[in-house]
């Protein structure tokens, strides 16, 4: 009977505690805890611009003193685009110095988020520039500035208090005017935002490239991915191969880019902490526009063969009743002249990186029968021309949104010589296929790469009849 009775007790007083812990709890919602700080060192001893200021021009300088300063965190390992490093500048705005610390450990959001006022004493560290960034490390046997160890990292860093926990401060991205005044070594290991970029056409044409590359295992890879403004300057932003969202697809639009300015030697590779930072939300900006197109008439018969354009000055690229379109690249279709003879020509020759350009001929579908024109080639190399027929283009818009219906095999494209050039000939005659009607455009197509095919293509005599 006793048993029965104190275990009864037992139980209505488990359920009188359990009762009094819940009605403490409102909506089940708990509060974060505040992340801990112990302000460790006391006042700081020196302005963390003065203390970079002591940086040798070459190899590094042993900290023997108790210097101590303070900054504030504005890099993030959370999604994995830094590796034990924290990176940290003198204020929340406008900073004078930034300065990027080596540690042997991972994780470093946890203890120091984004806005962390910490402070360092930099005691028995190595201050020094280390390929091309000025760093604070350990002492270390095989490299000039180290990770200071893990169990060391509370040695010479800690988090200043502010209110029940770590004081974190909003941290104000310097406002720049273009990717190039970020490349000043004065914002090394700074936050910076820059307004009117996007990723250069390449990243995201023919296919929209993934933050990172992935091996044939499926290993994440250390990428660059090109960006470029507004004013034509460009940066790379570098990703690690540990980035958690590195498989999501690139951006396709413009707008502004928040990142961390940092140089590898001579190189220099802006770090994202996050996708977040980047939002190209807007409508791209064109760097090399389309020309001409201002006089489209669609006709079922005529014959373009440019001796109506002026060779003064030389090398035209724009031609009213036609759309001469660059997708990559910044090569147009020009206007040459041979033995008297009017034609279009493009190269790849002795340019950089990879071309695509569009020469549109606007045709009225349903009164055409058929297409053909003269071709030439000069230092072939590889195929360099493809013709397409398309209906839904609208001239100067994004051409590459049309859809293309590839025609090139109907025609006989050279494929030499090797070494000089060759001469303007008949490529064939293509018959429309009855179905094809309305107006709409054949494309021709230029794709050819500074470091691959060179190829020199030549057009003339284009006919539509």
């Amino acid at each position: 009977m006793n048993n029965i009775t104190n275990f009864l007790k037992t139980t209505f007083l488990t359920v009188g505690v359990l009762s009094a812990v819940s009605s403490c709890v409102k909506n089940d919602e708990w509060e974060t805890p505040p992340i801990e700080c112990s302000n460790k060192f006391p006042a700081t001893t020196i302005s963390m611009a003065d203390f970079v200021a002591q940086v040798p021009s070459s190899g590094y300088k042993l900290i023997t003193t108790d210097q101590i300063f303070d900054g504030y965190i504005i890099s993030s390992d959370e999604q994995g685009n830094f590796y034990k490093t924290i990176s940290f500048q003198d204020k929340t705005s406008n900073p004078t110095v930034g300065l990027q610390i080596e540690v042997d450990k991972a994780s470093n959001f946890a203890d120091f988020p984004v806005g962390s006022h910490i402070r360092i004493n930099a005691k028995g560290l190595r201050l020094g520039v280390d390929r091309g960034t000025v760093k604070l490390g350990s002492e270390d046997p095989v490299y000039a500035i180290g990770r200071i160890p893990q169990a060391l990292v509370g040695r010479y860093v800690s988090g200043v208090c502010g209110g029940n926990g770590l004081d974190i401060q909003t941290i104000v991205p310097t406002q720049l005017t273009s990717l190039a005044d970020a490349k000043n070594p004065n914002l090394i290991n700074t936050l910076v935002t820059v307004p009117d970029v996007q990723f250069n056409i390449a990243e995201i044409y023919p296919n929209v490239k993934k933050f990172i590359d992935y091996d044939a295992g499926g290993q994440g890879l250390d990428t660059d991915r090109n960006i470029e403004d507004k004013l034509g300057s460009s940066a790379v932003i570098r990703n690690s191969g540990f980035f958690k969202t590195g498989g999501e697809l690139l951006p396709t639009g413009n707008g502004n880019i928040t990142f961390v300015v940092s140089r590898y030697n001579s190189t220099w590779q802006m770090l994202i902490r996050s996708i977040s930072d980047i939002k190209f939300t807007g409508t791209r900006v064109d760097a090399t526009p389309p020309k001409g197109g201002t006089a489209i008439t669609y006709s079922g018969s005529f014959l373009e063969n440019f001796e109506s354009y002026s060779t003064s000055p030389s090398n035209l690229e724009v031609y009213p009743k036609y759309v001469n379109d660059p997708v990559l690249g910044n090569r147009y279709w020009q206007l040459k002249t041979f033995n008297s003879n009017k034609y279009i020509q493009l190269g790849a020759n002795s340019g950089s990186g990879p071309y695509v350009t569009y020469f549109a001929v606007p045709v009225d579908f349903t009164a055409a029968n058929s297409l053909k024109f003269d071709v030439n080639v000069g230092y072939w190399n590889g195929n360099a021309l493809k013709v397409y027929y398309t209906t839904n283009y609208t001239p100067l818009g994004d051409i590459t949104q049309a859809t293309k219906t590839d025609i090139t095999s109907e025609f006989t494209i050279p494929q030499t010589p090797v070494s000089g050039y060759g001469t303007l000939a008949p490529a064939g005659t293509y018959t429309f296929p009855t179905s094809l009607t309305g107006n709409g455009f054949i494309l021709f197509e230029y794709t050819g790469n500074g470091s691959g095919v060179t190829t020199t293509i030549q057009l003339d005599n284009i006919q539509v009849q």
